[in-house]
């Protein structure tokens, strides 16, 4: 593989969140593994490290040994400049689902200039809407309609292919230059927020309502450092009642 190939990869971090069972840990890791990732990120497994993670990692421990474990969503995404859940729910999502193929050619194109998150949800219950808010891009992987169980090792394994596949055999434009990282961007939600609810707009008893279409307006377009820092500075004057140019 070339050295330019191998640098795209290595800057892709494979999230799971919640996962149930530790044998299915040690899948994603050597799904991994066979195709040249590197990064796992644990959002509260419910048992990690185990011996059963090990047993299924067959020869990926170090892998596991340099999996990092998270408190939250927020955590496991610190440092990277997009985030791109993985779902099977199409109902209720007003976001267009990518395929894993379109998927990886995203990821991969965002991964010149950062790190790159791939997020899968919880054996049963997928990725929460909480968690899906998050991800500024989903992926759906095209499974039989009758019988769309996918064991959470073999997604991974089916993703991490393409991941792969295409930076093998594509060549990406650069991405726009210094994009915001996730936690800058998750802060301008935070911010977003209580600048509505101080000045009437946001009801405070629900947010959830507005907020998620507001994420999702702003997902839409990737926010650069200078375009969050504005909008901010917009926020703060909101707030403080001023008027002035930034």
């Amino acid at each position: 593989m070339a050295a330019e190939s191998q640098n795209l990869l290595s800057n892709i971090r494979v999230v799971l969140c919640r996962p149930s069972h530790p044998g299915n840990i040690g899948a994603a890791a050597r799904a991994m593994k066979t195709m040249g990732l590197s990064q796992l990120y644990l959002v509260s497994p419910k048992k990690f490290p185990h011996e059963d993670a090990e047993a299924m990692a067959s020869g990926a421990v170090d892998v596991l040994a340099s999996a990092q474990v998270c408190a939250s969503l927020e955590e496991a995404l610190a440092g990277c400049v997009l985030a791109i859940g993985s779902s099977t729910r199409q109902r209720d999502l007003q976001t267009a689902l990518l395929t894993p193929a379109e998927a990886a050619g995203q990821a991969l194109a965002e991964a010149q200039s950062g790190c790159v998150a791939m997020v899968f949800g919880n054996e049963t219950f997928g990725l929460s809407k909480e968690e899906l808010a998050c991800c500024q891009a989903l992926m759906t992987i095209p499974a039989n309609p009758e019988y769309s169980s996918l064991n959470l090792g073999a997604a991974v394994q089916v993703m991490a292919y393409e991941l792969r596949r295409t930076a093998l055999n594509e060549t990406f434009a650069q991405p726009e230059l210094d994009a915001a990282d996730l936690a800058e961007v998750e802060r301008f939600y935070a911010h977003l927020e209580t600048a509505l609810i101080r000045i009437g707009f946001l009801n405070p008893a629900s947010p959830k309502r507005l907020m998620p279409k507001l994420r999702r307006l702003f997902s839409r377009t990737r926010l650069q450092r200078e375009e969050i820092n504005i909008l901010r500075g917009m926020l703060s004057a909101m707030e403080s009642g001023k008027n002035g140019e930034h």
